[in-house]
């Protein structure tokens, strides 16, 4: 990429013109002759009609001093081979294939985007904050679905630790009942007290079950399908240091979400996490060199140098 005003003026106002060369070298051979040899073409520059084009030109005699032109491109990478006249010099040649060739090209950058389910065209300024602005959207809403599962998990957690706290009673009202459903409806009717387990609840901090101002704790249906689906003997062997250590873990994880949905510094810092994450793992060093030179070029550029002597007389 020659220069950074275009680069600058497509980042600055959405629209500009970025010029890109080929990579070249010019490599000496035998007999006091020079090559030109071109091992990276501008994006989007085909190499075959590239080649046509330098063809047709040397055919015409718009470019003199090119003896040969030939691809021997491989599995090994890009090689496109211009052999130079004897007298030729190589600088000037470029130059005429810089002008005339896709050699050298131009690449209009348009940075219309859709912001807001509407197109517009935007600045790189705009672009980041509009980016941001969604990843931070994205992150909100996961954490929302985090802490919506968390919450879904703990809160059967919450109705078997009290069946665990009131086991006896669980599995008197359970044999007594005629039906599961029957058994379902009992169970969410009474009102269980919470004892230790008011800790667990409260630790979850779910809006949706509160402890109920005596003290007791109704339950759901859905805590009372999961004490339902559990065997007899598999809800007399759950130990209720084992729901604990769970609620725990999870508890944990919800005062994390709540501390992330209620913290933009947070959402921010996660953004930047995220992205230095996807830097690690897929970045690579930039291939295209930024160079300071100018693209203009004027017509004594594209004419061999050679010393002339001028004679003037007066008549």
């Amino acid at each position: 990429v020659l220069g950074r005003s275009g680069i600058y003026s497509a980042y600055s106002t959405g629209r500009g013109s970025i010029v890109m060369r080929g990579r070249v070298n010019v490599e000496a051979r035998g007999n006091d002759r020079e090559s030109i040899v071109i091992t990276e073409v501008p994006y989007q520059v085909n190499k075959s009609s590239m080649i046509e084009k330098m063809a047709e030109l040397v055919r015409d005699k718009r470019i003199e001093g090119i003896s040969d032109i030939r691809d021997e491109s491989d599995r090994q990478g890009y090689r496109v081979v211009i052999e130079l006249k004897r007298d030729a010099v190589a600088d000037v040649i470029l130059n005429q294939l810089y002008r005339f060739t896709p050699l050298q090209t131009s690449f209009g950058a348009n940075m219309v985007a859709l912001n807001g389910g509407k197109p517009e065209l935007l600045t790189l300024t705009d672009m980041l904050k509009a980016f941001v602005a969604f990843r931070e959207d994205v992150i909100s809403r996961r954490t929302k679905f985090l802490l919506r599962k968390a919450r879904d998990r703990a809160h059967v957690l919450v109705g078997l630790a009290i069946a665990v706290a009131n086991i006896d009673e669980v599995i008197k009202l359970i044999r007594s009942a005629p039906d599961p459903q029957t058994a379902r409806e009992q169970l969410m009717e009474r009102r269980w007290p919470s004892g230790d387990v008011e800790s667990l609840i409260l630790l979850i901090d779910d809006p949706r079950h509160r402890i109920n101002e005596d003290g007791t704790y109704n339950l759901s249906e859905e805590q009372a399908r999961a004490i339902l689906e559990l065997r007899l003997q598999r809800l007399t062997a759950l130990g209720r240091d084992e729901i604990a250590d769970e609620l725990n873990t999870i508890g944990a994880e919800i005062v994390d979400y709540l501390d992330i949905l209620s913290s933009r510094a947070r959402i921010q810092q996660i953004v930047k996490d995220e992205l230095a994450a996807v830097r690690d793992e897929f970045g690579t060093p930039r291939r295209t060199e930024l160079s300071e030179g100018g693209a203009d070029m004027e017509d004594e550029d594209l004419i061999q140098r050679e010393d002339m002597v001028v004679t003037v007389s007066h008549s």
